[in-house]
């Protein structure tokens, strides 16, 4: 085996920044630091996505109307009837009736049922708003 050369002055020019260094092995950087810049330049990070963002939040209970299926009363966030002790079914997102103070959904709101629905058994939305008010 032919022994190495140790005169030869071997310089290189630093990929990353330029400066000469002399390299050892398989060295190819002059420092850690440009090592590391240069595997940042070549992966760089990615973009934030609509995937990155956090799902819409669910309703909560407080702000929830829920109605007997016995008694039809409704309550808002509470979901158990005080009158018949059974648990109640969810209606929707809603809050008090600022006329009457009685709970009332945001689908009852509305003007226009969702296709495919039917609001209580045949009664226009407009008439459920006129019975509503006309109870208190």
């Amino acid at each position: 085996m032919a022994p190495r050369n140790e005169s030869r002055n071997d310089t290189a020019a630093c990929p990353a920044c330029g400066q000469p260094f002399t390299p050892a092995g398989r060295r190819r950087w002059c420092s850690d630091k440009c090592r590391q810049a240069a595997w940042r330049h070549r992966h760089p990070a990615p973009a934030a996505t609509a995937a990155a963002l956090p799902p819409p939040r669910q309703p909560t209970r407080e702000t929830t109307i829920y109605q007997c299926p016995d008694c039809q009363e409704r309550y808002l966030g509470q979901q158990r009837c005080d009158d018949c002790g059974t648990f109640c079914h969810r209606i929707g997102p809603g809050g008090p009736c600022p006329h009457c103070d009685e709970p009332v959904a945001i689908h009852d709101l509305i003007n226009d049922p969702q296709p495919g629905r039917t609001p209580a058994a045949g009664v226009s939305v407009d008439q459920q708003k006129r019975d509503h008010h006309d109870r208190s």
